[in-house]
């Protein structure tokens, strides 16, 4: 078992404490509908105002609501995280708004469908519906959080073929499919905000029974094919079960022959996006990715 209070500092604690007064540790355990109260009661309670000059609209893209925070092109196309059964154009507002703000980018948020009322794969399709239409009018970056960097993965691989100008994919505390039996599955089990058991419980909520395996649009990691995918960010939570995807997707990109990074930011934990104003090394990490979202835009590899 880690040694999390030597691993986690002081303001990292705080946010956990800040998280677990309005997420309880059974909340999987709960209803949906209980479940995604609790999670917009937790979004809200982190909400920021929207920096300077950032404004967004609502409107519908290829048929999937989303929000448009209008800016440069090219696009960055966000896919929020909540384990593909909570979360949505709230939630992640706030990363968005920021996003924006650093990059001036147009960044464009998707309320993809949730499970349980939409199984796989409906929210795939409808991130690769909004990747393909945003893409069919200029260049796009993708970026994701945990069941969103899947999402954001999983489009990469299947739209690869259509040769659209994706200029990027930035994906933040993915859970991308790797085995759940060894390594930071195991070591980070009970990790603070993230345990094995909730992995288990998302895993197969998205398809109403276990999910398949070999099926990249479900588990990207587990593609036979990593060739002329784009330039990728891999980036993950140190203290989370799900901290060993990130790299192994990188350098299984890097063994295709494409170009990919993989970084593990000591200390943090799963959801820290949310701790980007109060906890120094999560602002760290967001500047971290919001420097990588200019350089792909500028097609620069900066690593």
């Amino acid at each position: 078992m880690p040694d999390y209070q030597t691993l986690i500092d002081a303001p990292t604690w705080a946010f956990i404490d800040r998280t677990n007064a309005s997420y309880p540790e059974n909340t999987a355990t709960l209803s949906i509908a209980e479940q995604r109260a609790i999670y917009d009661r937790m979004c809200a309670a982190f909400d920021t105002p929207y920096p300077p000059g950032v404004t967004s609209h609502d409107q519908p893209i290829a048929g999937v609501p989303c929000r448009v925070y209008p800016g440069k092109q090219p696009t960055v196309l966000y896919l929020h995280g909540g384990g593909y059964v909570v979360g949505g154009l709230h939630s992640h507002d706030g990363v968005c708004a920021d996003i924006r703000a650093a990059t001036g980018l147009t960044v464009v948020s998707a309320d993809y469908r949730l499970s349980p009322e939409h199984l796989h794969p409906a929210a795939f399709d409808d991130a690769c519906a909004v990747a393909r239409h945003l893409a069919a009018q200029g260049p796009l970056i993708l970026v994701g959080d945990s069941a969103g960097a899947n999402l954001a993965a999983a489009a990469c691989h299947a739209l690869r073929k259509e040769n659209l100008p994706i200029k990027g994919q930035i994906l933040i505390y993915p859970g991308l499919g790797g085995d759940l039996n060894k390594g930071s599955y195991l070591t980070h089990a009970e990790a603070p905000m993230l345990t094995r058991a909730d992995v288990l419980f998302y895993k197969d909520i998205r398809h109403g029974g276990p999910a398949p395996e070999g099926d990249p649009t479900v588990s990207p990691l587990q593609d036979t094919d990593f060739s002329n995918l784009p330039p990728t960010l891999a980036i993950a939570a140190e203290c989370d079960p799900l901290a060993d995807d990130a790299p192994a997707y990188a350098r299984k990109i890097t063994e295709a022959g494409g170009r990919a990074h993989a970084i593990t930011e000591p200390g943090l934990v799963h959801g820290y996006l949310r701790a980007r104003t109060s906890v120094p090394r999560a602002a760290e990490s967001f500047a971290r990715i919001t420097a990588a979202i200019t350089a792909f835009a500028e097609d620069r590899w900066p690593y």
